[in-house]
This record gives C-alpha cells, structure tokens and sequence, in this order.
C-alpha cells in the first residue's frame, strides 16, 4: 500500500467517524447525558432559527442556551455539538440548496419518530427566531413562514406506520421547511 492510499484511507476513516458523531442518535444521546431540555432535533432547530435571523450568532451563546441548565460538558462533546453549529452556520452561508433538517434515519425510525422530531425541530426553530430576533414587526413573508411552522408544531403522529401518502406528506413538510429556513434568513438578511 503507498502513502496515496493510506491517505485517502485515512480520510475516508476521518469522514465516517465526523459524518457518525453528527447522526441524530449521536447528537440525541449526547444531549441525553447533559440533561438538555432540548432534543437533537429542536437543537438543530434552534440553531437554524438562531442564524436565519442572524447568520454570525455566536455558535458559544447557542450551546450556552441549549445547555442552561446542565453540568459542564466535555471537550469531545462541545466539539461535536460545535460542529452541528457550524455545519448549520455553513449551509446557511451558502447559496445552495443543502440544508438539511436533523431527523432520525429513515432506517432506524418509524414515520411516527420522524413527525414528533419534526414537530421538535419546528419548535426549536421558533425559538430561535424568538431568541435572536428583536424586531416587533415582520414581513407577510416571514409572517406566514413562521404561522406555518408554528402550525407544524402541532402535527399529529397518530399515523399508521405503512401509510403510504402519510409518508409523501411527511417529505413535503421536510422540503417547505428546508426551503422556508431559507426563506427566513433571506427576509431577515434584507
């Protein structure tokens, strides 16, 4: 084996391991042993909320909120949780469509998981927005944005789990959210 592939070896290795501590059962767990009143995925929301509105919101006053009530967290786990921050903070900065929402993987969850996560994650967003913003007045834009996404909160998931059009539904839900994320940081940006 030459050194050229021992290195891409080693990226590969270094991808796995970031792209595995990012999961949302990683980042559910961890917030699990700090005692975290928030879940990964209202963690995630709130940091969209949190940097829509304000795209250079610091990723320390972020985990600072989301930790408030916890005991002092390892440098491993900060790291990580930094990175969620970051990698929503890069995604923002960016022109392409490729934010992406943190829900539990397909392959480990039931529909029902995903939709009661979804609903979290809308909360957290809301509270993002609330946390970072200081204005009294919004846009119809924004206004609407933020009355769907409070809607959403509220998102039944009573569903049975082979239910073919809820699963549709729930990946159009995901996809307006990804784009009124967007959205969001445009009108706040203006």
């Amino acid at each position: 084996m030459n050194n050229g592939s021992i290195g891409v070896i080693f990226i590969l290795v270094v991808q796995h391991y970031y792209v595995e501590k990012m999961s949302y059962a990683t980042i559910d767990a961890l917030l699990g042993q700090y005692d975290a009143d928030l879940s990964a995925a209202q963690a995630q929301g709130m940091a969209s909320g949190l940097l829509a509105v304000n795209i250079n919101f610091s990723g320390a006053q972020w985990l600072e909120e989301l930790l408030r009530h916890s005991p002092p967290i390892n440098d491993e786990h900060k790291a990580v949780l930094d990175g969620l921050f970051e990698d929503t903070q890069d995604v923002l900065l960016n022109d392409e469509f490729e934010f992406e929402i943190l829900l539990p993987d397909e392959d480990d969850s039931d529909l029902v998981e995903r939709v009661e996560a979804l609903r979290e994650w809308c909360k957290g967003l809301l509270l993002g927005v609330g946390f970072a913003n200081t204005a009294t007045q919004f846009s119809i834009q924004t206004q609407e944005i933020l009355k769907d996404v409070a809607e959403m909160t509220k998102l039944d998931s009573d569903i049975a789990l082979d239910d073919e059009e809820a699963e549709n539904d729930f990946m159009e839900l995901t996809e307006y959210l990804r784009a009124a994320v967007l959205a969001l940081r445009d009108n706040f940006t203006e």
